[in-house]
């Protein structure tokens, strides 16, 4: 049997280098565990940790009451399966009072061709509180936001910055003060 690459060699000379990935994941039987502070904060303490330490930015998110919706963007050898797996145990370890398993298996990705998609893909989720009956606007849900603003437009090297609106409050608002800081001063890399 011949041996195949695993990723065709077009896909590679156009999407080369930082794929912005669209990614969505749910709970166990769509059971209504996520949306909490205590969910929230460990879902920011943990895209903070990857981009300062794997240069893994995760861009606007949305946490719903059973499935978390977000944009990541990473290094060229990022393996979305096993950055995706470690975020999941991180968030379970947060959940109180659930049994086994927490999470379905696997997750939805698709990879961003353009801004407009980007663009279209941001308004949809956005507006899933709203759709849901939890929100009078995208803007009141308290379980979104954007950790790292990430350029679209760039796509040989990434500019990517801290967002400066919808930061987490408490300890996970301090670490993002603390990466806005560094990134400042020159610490950390972009």
């Amino acid at each position: 049997m011949p041996d195949y690459p695993k990723v065709p060699p077009r896909l590679g000379r156009i999407f080369a280098n930082n794929p912005l990935y669209f990614v969505t994941f749910c709970t166990h039987r769509r059971r209504n565990i996520l949306a909490t502070g205590a969910i929230h904060s460990a879902f920011t303490k943990f895209a903070i940790r990857a981009y300062a330490e794997r240069h893994v930015a995760v861009g606007r998110y949305v946490i719903m009451p059973d499935h978390i919706h977000l944009f990541v963007r990473g290094p060229e050898d990022l393996g979305l399966g096993q950055w995706v797996g470690p975020l999941k145990q991180h968030l379970a370890k947060a959940i109180e009072f659930t049994a086994p398993p927490v999470w379905q298996r696997g997750f939805f990705d698709h990879l961003l061709r353009s801004d407009e998609s980007y663009a279209e893909k941001w308004n949809y989720v956005r507006e899933n509180p709203v759709r849901a009956g939890l929100a009078q606007s995208g803007e009141d849900w308290p379980y979104a936001g954007e950790i790292v603003v990430i350029d679209r437009a760039q796509t040989l090297q990434p500019r990517v910055r801290p967002c400066c609106s919808r930061r987490p409050v408490g300890d996970a608002g301090a670490q993002v003060n603390a990466v806005i800081l560094a990134l400042q001063i020159g610490r950390a890399h972009v």
